[in-house]
Formats: C-alpha cells, structure tokens, sequence
C-alpha cells in the first residue's frame, strides 16, 4: 500500500543540535558535555548499556526533560525559542507503546489524526500493511505486545514531522516487521527526513548517512 509521504528540503540547516548536555540521576552522572547535531537525510543511532543515558538523552531532545546542563538547538535557534515548531515537526515514540489500551486500533489512529490535524486516509489498509488486518476493531488491550507495537508505529506512516525520534522501536517486533520499518525508515531518510533512535537490535538497512554515538556507563 503507498501513502502519499511529504518530501522535506534536504537544503535546510542542521535540524537539530545539542551542546555541551549533561544529565544526572539520583546522584549519577549519566553523561556531562555530550554534544550531537542531526541533519536532513541522516539517521543517528544512540547505543550504550542499559541506564547509560539512552532513554533520558531522547527524552531531553524531545523536548519532554531538561538538561542539567547544555544547550539544544532547533534550525540553529535556541530550542526554547521553536518549542512550537519542533513540537509540530517531532514524531516520539517512546519506549512503551503509547497507546490508548482501551481503545481500538482503528480508534487510536483516528484520535492521531485528529490531534494532529491531519487528513483522514484509509487506516483499515494501513493496519493491514501493517499486519493487523481483522483487529482493527478490537480494543488494544486485548492485543500481544507486538500487535500493540504496531499500531503506535502506525503514526510512522501517517506523521507529516521530519524529525523522528524512536526509543526501541523494534521490541517485541518479528523479523518481518523489523525489515519492514527499517526500509520506512530508508524512504522517510531519502525524502529529507531525520532519525534518532535507540535499539538493541543490529540495523541492517543500507544507507550513506548512517551515525552512531556511544553513551559508556558511569558508576
């Protein structure tokens, strides 16, 4: 099934960058004078151990924490000064599912769209793209953690923002459905859309402006 996808300027300066970010917990340098910049087209992988830092950097570049220290910029302007704008262009999909668990699959993605403003399209045949042909009706929590899984990454086929950023968005995924994202994950990139994400999963999609940035454990 094609949804038609919106193609970002790949012209644009640097999206996204950090300067400097340090963050502690319950007395715990995560991680202190880290810095990142992220650009049209370029997906950045965050790894490290888990409690590194992962989930709370995402976190803090998503806007939803504050850094103990650092600075965060959006289109080379202070973040705090775009919060609407980066709002509006972010897709975040954290690590739990971030469904509605008592509403349907079909019902979820309506509420998306309707928060988001977006046009309505076929869901039916996206839920089906997507492996949920015949649950479309049933509520969520009635389904497995991979069905669940699938319809939050559901937005990833609907979202009009450049910017993802994706916290495991491979748990309790098959084979099929992994190789499926990654190669969303490819069209959203040659359109001039942006990734940060983290995952204990080996990336297998092939393109040019693929980075990693290691977070080490700090006792």
């Amino acid at each position: 099934m094609n949804i038609a996808q919106p193609t970002f300027a790949v012209t644009e300066p640097i999206l996204l960058s950090a300067t400097a970010l340090s963050c502690v917990k319950q007395d715990r340098i995560l991680f202190e004078q880290l810095s990142l910049q992220l650009k049209p087209g370029e997906l950045l992988q965050i790894k490290g151990k888990n409690g590194a830092g992962k989930s709370s950097l995402l976190r803090i570049l998503a806007g939803l924490a504050r850094p103990d220290e650092g600075e965060l910029h959006y289109l080379q302007q202070p973040l705090n000064h775009f919060n609407t704008d980066y709002a509006a262009n972010l897709c975040f999909i954290g690590h739990q599912s971030g469904i509605h668990e008592q509403l349907t699959a079909l019902e979820n993605l309506q509420f998306w769209r309707a928060a988001a403003d977006l046009l309505p399209t076929d869901d039916f045949a996206l839920l089906a793209n997507l492996g949920l042909a015949g649950l479309e009706d049933i509520p969520c929590k009635m389904l497995s953690a991979g069905q669940q899984r699938r319809v939050s990454l559901a937005r990833l086929w609907t979202t009009t923002a450049q910017i993802w950023i994706l916290d495991e968005p491979f748990t309790a995924l098959d084979q099929s459905a992994i190789a499926q994202l990654q190669q969303h994950f490819i069209q959203h990139l040659n359109r001039g859309g942006a990734i940060i994400l983290t995952t204990h999963q080996a990336l297998t999609l092939q393109h040019p402006a693929l980075f990693a940035l290691e977070i080490h454990y700090r006792w």
